[in-house]
């Protein structure tokens, strides 16, 4: 009996310890952002080889009843009319890809009876083939890669859209019956959606994946950060604690890339989106042993989200997380499409290009959740965003993949700066100039991230076809740099009664001994 005691206890205090839940938020963070960012570099290569999965000669030849075989290549030189014609270009674009139908996850030839995923093979045409080509290749491939960016940016669109339409349910959900449940329906739905990105092979069913994960992301990022808020209600501890579960989200941006890349390059399409699966496995059981998600009711009446809405110091803040994640959010879909169009680059560098911008962004969401109470969440906030209007703008001035390492890793920092900073500062706001129940404002603030993300890739296809990749990052810094001046009036908010401000530290300075003296024991 006194062993089952003494695990009886242990477990208490794990149920009990805020440290355990700001681990669980993190890694939920971290998990739910590798999912979003390891499609990154496989999308653009896995679309480009399935429009092309039917122009080779081989597949030519695969699906033709007649049993006579195929002419060899030479024969589509024989005459040189037929040397630009569209078996020889489609082919040697194929060969470009550099991608097997295996490491693409797509049925072995002559496996497909409905035609859905074609029927394709790599091949090298002669060297004479290429050099009479080559001038048309390059401005078909242009021509295609342009024309994927709208594909590639209405499927990365389709997440945070979803999560910007079920924000403003979670939120006030979250407000009754707690933050447990939500958190786990949260887990729930990411592992449905990394299995279906794992098995599917057409872009309605990947389609459908991506537009599902917002659904869990919006009741995990609502719920977690709604839990750190409550756990920690000194404005100082709740912004480290903050910064903490935003690295977690940077880590996931900073592995989910080259993750991605990786193990398209040499494992194939389904072996990265297992592996995740996996691993959201462990946290659902973590979340069971230490949350036990049940209903738990919040004794302080809820603002409602038209308060905090009509609330313009709330607005300020949400609209600057909007405006710092725009540009990378533009960039996800177009950069990697740009690199392959303008650079030659290969499949590895199109997702290890975000990795100085994930680095920085851990350095800077680490450093300003501290620093940001210091010296001003306001200041920290108007900088980071006149640093993103810079970096945005000296992205199309680089020629090589070497050149976009340091505007990439200022963009970064930048955004993490913004982020570590406006997050608690939500928090804040709602205590000083409302009740202290934050699992509406926490919908703001995940709208505000969401319609970055939202709108961000599904204009850039659009903006890139019309007015080009570089004008499209001019416009967006001009944007940006207009609105920081804003940030200003965020300075020192008022409260909306004389005495809020004061019932709010003795409440803050009595939930934090609380919470302190459950540590301790």
């Amino acid at each position: 009996m006194g062993v089952l005691e003494q695990q009886s206890g242990f477990l208490q205090r794990c149920r009990e310890s805020r440290r355990l839940v700001l681990i669980i938020v993190a890694i939920a963070l971290l998990l739910d952002n590798m999912l979003l960012t390891t499609v990154v570099p496989i999308m653009p290569e896995f679309l480009y080889v399935l429009h092309h999965r039917n122009d080779s000669p081989a597949a030519a030849a695969a699906n033709t009843p007649s049993s006579t075989p195929p002419p060899p290549p030479a024969a589509t030189t024989a005459a040189p009319e037929t040397s630009s014609s569209a078996p020889v270009t489609s082919a040697t674009l194929v060969t470009g890809c550099n991608c097997t139908r295996s490491q693409l996850g797509l049925p072995p030839a002559g496996e497909d009876p409905g035609g859905t995923a074609g029927n394709w093979s790599v091949s090298t045409l002669p060297s004479t083939t290429a050099e009479t080509t080559t001038l048309s290749e390059e401005q078909i491939k242009h021509k295609e890669l342009v024309e994927e960016n709208v594909e590639v940016g209405v499927m990365f669109a389709s997440k945070a859209a979803v999560q910007l339409v079920t924000n403003p349910f979670v939120g006030p959900l979250t407000n009754r019956i707690g933050y447990s449940i939500p958190m786990f329906a949260g887990f729930v739905i990411m592992f449905l959606s990394t299995l279906i990105f794992a098995f599917g092979r057409t872009y309605p069913v990947l389609f459908i994946a991506r537009a599902l994960q917002g659904v869990g992301s919006s009741c995990s990022s609502i719920s977690g950060m709604g839990m750190l808020a409550e756990r920690y209600p000194d404005d100082q501890e709740r912004g480290n604690a903050m910064g903490i579960a935003l690295g977690g989200l940077a880590m996931g941006v900073l592995i989910g890339p080259p993750f991605g890349s990786f193990m398209l390059q040499f494992v194939g399409k389904t072996a990265p989106f297992i592996v995740l699966a996996v691993l959201a496995l462990g946290d659902g059981l973590l979340q069971l042993l230490i949350l036990q998600p049940g209903i738990r009711k919040r004794p302080e009446e809820a603002p409602s989200l038209k308060q905090l809405i009509q609330d313009p110091y709330i607005v300020i803040c949400a609209g600057a997380i909007t405006i710092a994640n725009s540009g990378i959010a533009m960039l996800e879909p177009s950069l990697p499409i740009y690199m392959m169009d303008t650079m030659k680059a290969d499949k590895w560098q199109l997702g290890a290009i975000f990795l100085p911008a994930s680095i920085s962004y851990l350095i800077g969401t680490n450093l300003f959740g501290p620093l940001g109470h210091r010296v001003g969440r306001w200041l920290a906030s108007l900088v980071g965003l006149v640093i993103i209007a810079v970096c945005l703008a000296c992205i199309p001035l680089a020629v090589s993949i070497n050149h976009l390492i340091v505007p990439n890793a200022g963009l970064g920092f930048a955004i993490g700066m913004v982020d570590s900073s406006m997050m608690p500062q939500l928090g804040y706001l709602v205590d000083i100039r409302h009740a202290a129940v934050y699992g509406s404002v926490y919908s703001i603030g995940d709208v505000a991230f969401c319609l970055g993300f939202a709108v961000g890739p599904a204009l850039s296809g659009t903006l890139v076809k019309s007015i080009g990749f570089n004008w499209m990052l001019y416009g967006i810094a001009f944007i940006t740099l207009l609105y920081a001046p804003l940030l200003v009036f965020v300075r020192n908010p008022p409260t909306r009664q004389p005495e809020k401000e004061s019932l709010y530290n003795d409440k803050s300075s009595v939930r934090y001994v609380t919470y302190q003296n459950e540590e301790d024991e």
